[in-house]
């Protein structure tokens, strides 16, 4: 009997030990290396992963192979030479116990799109979505969502896989990324199209910045701060909340036996799976990708920091930083899109959280090589999530094919440039006004306020003069400021020669609704 226990044990132990030396020393890749994946084009690419320390692992993809040595802690990283776009091709992966063969391997353009909700919203729930869907036959555009999850730290991987682009797996993809990129694909010859969608509705631009960056500013640092904190009082937290709950479910149950109303549920405590913890989303949806070789990203985000608009002047920036040095391919391209009008419309000029966001993500336009999409002529009074994705992405797009690709193509509306008073009028004048300034409907130019010292804004007549915005009110015999579609739902319809609209602005610096917030 004891022979057979001693037998028994051995052969346990070996088998343990077999799978852990074996699950060890198997070379492997993240998932956002697989079938169908699309490299980037006219750039070294980085390829990486794990393997046992000291183990030799060596890349081929097409006719170039580049070999490493996994290092103590078991990675491994080669870069394989710059490719034109093509394929398919095999991308094989080899170690000394295993090796990884994926196919169906394009070489193209890769971007990425992230954000909140509007980034998040699918294909299916956008406008016209029955013949979008049906249509999405386009075997060069390739899919890879990530599964929206939080991390306390920078994880190695992510849950993914990429997928060709058809009516089968179009519809759950995001809206304004697929019209960005099959934009793209049809105005570059067909070229194949990477598209890799990380996004969570509802989220701050914080949860997608790195601890790192947070921490190095004092301004942003105490998102971290206040973070730390939660968690550290989140396990007596939830054990209060268990409690709670208990005593909720029972007298609930007893509501519902008297016929009487049911008594309010506890609320979650905030804890470590939270997606606005800071730098969550950054470890758990962005490190993964890094350093996936792209030609840039996309951006829909806004709403859940608007009440933090003044804040967001910072915080955006340095976000948009953080990505760039974490990929360490230089200042890759970044487009986002301007907040849309939403909700109702006010009858007078007043302050508002969405038009300072608004000016915070035009300011973020100092950064080099980054474009902004207006879209303030395409949002729905009460629908937060517009349906027409697919201007969205058309007009990302524009940037993309101006700036990346050196197409002859209008990417911008007109955006203030500079004013001066002239006796009791103000002259505005843009940048981006081609041949002449006009209105979307023929009309005289709406949505502009006037104000004096007095800083009382009222609306304003306004008059096109060639590339020039002429401003007046008799309300105003001596104006100093001006604003244009300063609401969060304005009604305005200022656009250049090819109907870009212009985007909202003031021309004063007074201190505004979110000056303080934090």
């Amino acid at each position: 009997m004891k022979y057979k226990l001693y037998l028994t044990l051995f052969i346990l132990t070996s088998t343990v030990l077999s799978i852990a030396v074996g699950s060890y020393a198997t070379v492997s890749t993240p998932s956002i290396f697989g079938d169908h994946m699309v490299l980037q084009q006219g750039k070294s690419l980085p390829v990486w992963g794990k393997a046992d320390p000291g183990e030799t692992v060596t890349v081929t993809l097409n006719d170039k192979t580049k070999s490493a040595t996994a290092c103590s802690e078991g990675r491994w990283t080669v870069k394989l030479p710059r490719m034109d776009a093509g394929g398919p091709y095999e991308l094989t992966i080899e170690g000394k116990d295993n090796s990884l063969v994926f196919s169906d391997v394009l070489v193209g353009e890769v971007w990425l799109g992230s954000g909140q909700s509007n980034m998040q919203w699918t294909v299916s729930n956008s406008a016209n979505a029955v013949e979008e869907m049906a249509n999405a036959n386009f075997p060069k555009i390739r899919l890879f969502s990530v599964k929206r999850t939080v991390a306390t730290s920078p994880q190695d991987d992510c849950e993914g896989s990429w997928a060709v682009c058809s009516p089968e797996s179009i519809p759950e993809f995001s809206a304004a990324l697929y019209y960005f990129g099959r934009e793209l694909h049809q105005e570059l010859n067909q070229v194949p199209m990477g598209l890799i969608h990380t996004s969570w509705g509802g989220t701050p631009a914080e949860s997608w910045t790195s601890r790192g960056m947070l921490e190095s500013d004092p301004d942003l640092a105490y998102m971290v701060q206040q973070w730390d904190q939660t968690l550290a009082d989140y396990p007596a937290a939830k054990t209060a909340y268990d409690k709670a709950m208990e005593e909720w479910q029972q007298a609930a149950e007893q509501a519902k036996a008297a016929g009487t109303a049911e008594p309010k549920k506890p609320d979650e405590p905030r804890g470590p799976n939270h997606p606005w913890l800071a730098s969550g989303l950054y470890n758990a949806m962005i490190a993964p990708l890094v350093p996936y070789a792209i030609q840039g990203a996309i951006w829909y985000q806004g709403e859940s920091n608007a009440n933090r608009a003044y804040q967001y002047r910072k915080l955006f920036p340095a976000m948009i930083n953080d990505w760039r040095n974490a990929w360490g391919q230089g200042d890759f391209s970044f487009y986002f899109v301007q907040l849309a009008n939403f909700q109702d419309t006010l009858p007078e000029p007043a302050e508002s959280d969405w038009a300072e966001l608004r000016e915070a993500q035009t300011m973020t336009l100092s950064l080099k090589n980054t474009g902004m999409a207006v879209i303030i002529d395409i949002g729905e009074a009460k629908d937060i999530h517009p349906k027409n994705k697919q201007d969205v992405g058309k007009r990302l797009a524009l940037n993309a094919l101006a700036k990346n690709y050196g197409q002859d193509v209008v990417w911008s509306g007109p955006i203030y440039k500079s004013m001066r008073v002239w006796k009791d009028k103000i002259v505005l004048k843009f940048d981006h006004v081609l041949s002449g300034l006009t209105t979307s409907d023929g009309e005289a130019p709406k949505g502009f306020a006037i104000a004096g010292a007095d800083k009382k804004f009222v609306w304003a007549d306004a008059i096109v003069k060639g590339k020039k915005v002429i401003v007046s009110s008799p309300q105003v015999p001596e104006p100093v400021a001006v604003r244009y579609g300063w609401a969060i739902n304005p009604v305005c319809n200022l656009v250049n020669g090819k109907g870009l609209p212009a985007s909202p602005f003031r021309t004063d610096e007074w201190p505004g609704l979110t000056v303080n917030n934090k």
